[in-house]
């Protein structure tokens, strides 16, 4: 519990600072006067004033955010010497660089990132694929155990993690095509993969396996087994290899996490191999709900096999020029992504249960943090890059609504109505409100 409070105050921290920095530089570079810099939001706890301006560096109760106070005519009365350098008075350029330098901060540290995570080497495994089920899209694709995916839609693969990400951006598609190298000594050959068949819930729990693309890994061995579960009913144990299930060859821990979330409630036949034996252990298999899906839990924790994960694993790293233009490849490509789907759930093309709350990134940010550095790392890329594109967004209160009213600005030629602020204001406060209710909401939802 303390791994994760610490990790998602040191992301909460490390992304106001980034965003407000944003604001404040540009702000000075503008000549406007910066009267207060605050990490959190409420009454002060601690502040020190520094430089020519005596500008206030705070830290205040709610950790929630910050903000940076500008000289504003509209807020206080403004020295008559400091008119000149008040926001309010700055041309409509200058006060919409301002605005836009906070989400710009955070891409840009999503890029420095995932520059410095690309740099130092990710590590992964090889998109070298396992028998397909027979009834799945891999299989109808005549894509077989043994195929090495180096690219799909013509992007480049290094790793299975990259196959996931290119297969999670296509969400949306009818298909995408797969280059494999089936023999190491012929050209890739391409197979067209269907999605057609994929539903909302299908992309929401573990689209891969549901097309049948699986790394090989062997057989699992149990990790550990939580008390008073199916498992531990069954008699299962930890170091026991799971080899199949229902006569099915398990090649990873998410196959056997597919098939048994794939049977709630049903009674699986678990064939195990303990020391020299080997025997079918039969499992009925919880039937819970997870994201609105109801799916089979066993209550096992699965690692791979050493051996064959060793074999199987790879580094993905680049020069350091490289690296550069693969973290702003992918910031560009996430952000792209996280607009999509933020249409999709406007639609109804995608579940409201994708939205999340300060609950789950604390738990991420705590299981991030114990995975590593560089995958802490990532994290922190991927939730600056969603705090820089949702403050983008036309909405009130946020750094876009400020954006929208400023365009309304440049095509009427003069500013926005003060009834207009504020309609736009209890607007934006009724919108942002019923967001963090529902990620609350969806947050307790994933802990009952």
């Amino acid at each position: 519990m303390l791994t994760k409070i610490v990790a998602f105050a040191v992301t909460l921290g490390v992304l106001v600072v980034f965003h407000e920095l944003g604001h404040y530089l540009v702000a000075r570079l503008a000549g406007v006067k910066v009267l207060r810099f605050s990490v959190g939001f409420g009454g002060i706890v601690w502040s020190r004033s520094f430089g020519r301006d005596r500008t206030e560096w705070a830290l205040s109760w709610i950790p929630l955010g910050g903000y940076v106070k500008m000289a504003d005519e509209r807020e206080a009365p403004v020295a008559a010497g400091d008119l000149s350098r008040a926001f309010n008075r700055q041309p409509l350029w200058k006060r919409m660089a301002i605005v836009a330098a906070g989400p710009i901060a955070n891409l840009l540290l999503a890029v420095v990132l995932f520059t410095a995570t690309y740099a130092a080497g990710i590590p992964g495994e090889k998109a070298v694929l396992s028998d397909p089920p027979a009834a799945s899209a891999e299989a109808a694709a005549d894509v077989r155990g043994g195929d090495r995916v180096v690219a799909v839609d013509g992007e480049p693969v290094g790793s299975f993690q990259e196959l996931r990400w290119r297969i999670v951006r296509a969400q949306g598609h009818d298909d995408v095509t797969l280059s494999i190298v089936r023999d190491e000594t012929t050209a890739p050959i391409t197979r067209e993969l269907s999605l057609a068949a994929m539903t909302t819930s299908d992309w929401d729990a573990d689209p891969l396996a549901m097309l049948g693309l699986r790394v090989d890994l062997g057989p699992p061995l149990v990790d550990q087994v939580l008390p008073d579960t199916p498992a531990a009913r069954a008699g299962l144990q930890s170091g026991d290899r799971i080899i199949a299930i229902d006569g099915n060859d398990m090649h990873s821990p998410s196959d056997v996490a597919s098939y048994t979330h794939a049977h709630p409630g049903a009674t699986l036949a678990y064939t195990i191999a303990r020391g020299t034996t080997t025997r079918d252990v039969p499992v009925t298999v919880d039937a819970v709900d997870q994201n609105g899906r109801r799916v089979g839990q066993a209550g096992v924790r699965l690692r791979a096999d050493p051996q064959a994960a060793l074999r199987n694993a790879v580094v993905v790293r680049y020069g350091l020029g490289e690296a550069l233009v693969q973290g702003a490849r992918k910031t560009w490509e996430l952000s792209a992504f996280t607009v999509r789907m933020l249409g999709r759930i406007a639609t109804g093309d995608a579940s409201l249960r994708n939205i999340s709350g300060p609950i789950t990134m604390a738990d991420i940010a705590g299981q991030s943090a114990q995975a590593g550095p560089l995958v802490f790392l990532s994290y922190l890329a991927l939730i600056s890059i969603s705090l820089g594109v949702l403050n983008l967004l036309p909405v009130p209160l946020l750094d876009g609504g400020h954006l929208l009213y400023y365009l309304a600005e440049l095509i009427k030629g003069s500013p926005v109505s003060d009834r207009a602020l504020e309609v736009g204001q209890r607007i934006g406060m009724a919108m942002l409100f019923m967001l963090m209710a529902l990620a609350l909401f969806n947050d307790v939802s994933r802990l009952f």
